[in-house]
């Protein structure tokens, strides 16, 4: 006489749970195994964003202040009063406003190094990338993984930074001081801000494919991106200090009736601006005819360049996958 076994529902034998056959856990894997970058993407755009704001607010109150009582006399003393009046560590709204811009730039090159090494260089010296592929992910799907989502956060908070940046220069440019400064900050800060970063995801993944080894993965990629930058600041069609066209200003002082004159040069004589009846100033920089013609070249090439980068890392990995792997 047989019998027969009833299990209660739920308690039976499960079936093989699923870990990294489609997108959504591809894309989780990638997000787990590199959540410490991750967070210091994250605390580096906190940082900037902060400081943006503070620039934006509290930090240009003192400038703000001097060039409302003297114009842009005002503004070059309290830059060479060295200072802040809000935050004591810092230097003068002039000197501060330009830390953003280079944390930027250093951004890029941690980028590079973060794809050449912990993104792809370390997986593949340990054999964890190998052993992913003779089981349940191609290498195709998942070098696209370890591409797309650094590249989104990437895009995202790069892009957040250029335009709250921009927003900074339009609204507190004119307590800066002229000279090469606001040049090579207005030409560099645009599209081509976050096409650089991306080229550098791009190149450090290309290097990784490479060499195949962490640390001599690490600092070419670093170098590489690094004199890619060096290259922006000093390139015609790039960014370069010493080639870009002078930036027009409007800069008049508004007397007690309202009317704008021109500037009288009273610097900080207060009798002298009392004289011409001066009760406040005006100054900003006019828009440049050639930044847009700079941008979009320079942010092309870098596109270019990264999708030349990305489709050679694919024909590398296709070339270089073991046997066993599927397509």
């Amino acid at each position: 006489m047989s019998t027969t076994t009833l299990e209660r529902p739920g308690t039976g034998a499960r079936g093989p749970r699923r870990t990294l056959p489609g997108p959504d856990g591809l894309v989780w894997t990638v997000l787990r195994l590199h959540r410490t970058a991750l967070w210091m993407w994250l605390g580096y755009l906190v940082i900037t964003v902060g400081l943006l704001l503070w620039l934006w607010g509290p930090g240009s109150s003192a400038a703000q202040k001097a060039f409302d009582a003297f114009g842009y006399s005002g503004s070059q003393d309290d830059a060479f009063q060295g200072l802040s009046s809000t935050l004591p560590l810092f230097g003068s709204f002039d000197a501060v406003f330009y830390n953003p811009l280079s944390l930027t730039r250093i951004a890029a090159v941690a980028v590079a190094v973060f794809a050449a090494g912990p993104l792809i260089a370390r997986e593949l010296e340990s054999g964890t990338a190998q052993l992913a592929w003779t089981q349940s992910v191609s290498p195709a799907r998942w070098l696209a993984a370890k591409l797309a989502v650094p590249a989104l956060f990437v895009t995202l908070g790069t892009a957040l930074v250029v335009v709250l940046y921009q927003g900074v220069w339009d609204a507190r440019g004119h307590l800066l001081v002229a000279g090469i400064g606001p040049r090579d900050f207005a030409f560099s800060i645009g599209p081509a801000t976050v096409a650089n970063a991306l080229f550098g995801l791009a190149f450090g993944v290309l290097v990784a494919l490479l060499v195949r080894r962490t640390l001599p993965a690490l600092a070419i990629a670093g170098t590489g991106q690094y004199l890619a930058g060096a290259l922006r600041s000093n390139s015609w069609p790039f960014q370069g200090w010493y080639q870009q066209p002078e930036l027009a200003v409007h800069s008049k002082a508004i007397t007690s009736t309202g009317a704008e004159i021109g500037d009288p040069g009273c610097y900080e004589d207060l009798k002298c601006l009392a004289q011409h009846h001066v009760t406040g100033f005006t100054r900003h920089y006019l828009p440049s005819p050639d930044y847009w013609p700079r941008q979009l070249t320079e942010t092309g090439l870098l596109l270019g360049l990264t999708v030349l980068a990305v489709a050679a890392a694919f024909l590398v990995l296709r070339r270089t996958q073991p046997e066993g792997a599927t397509a």
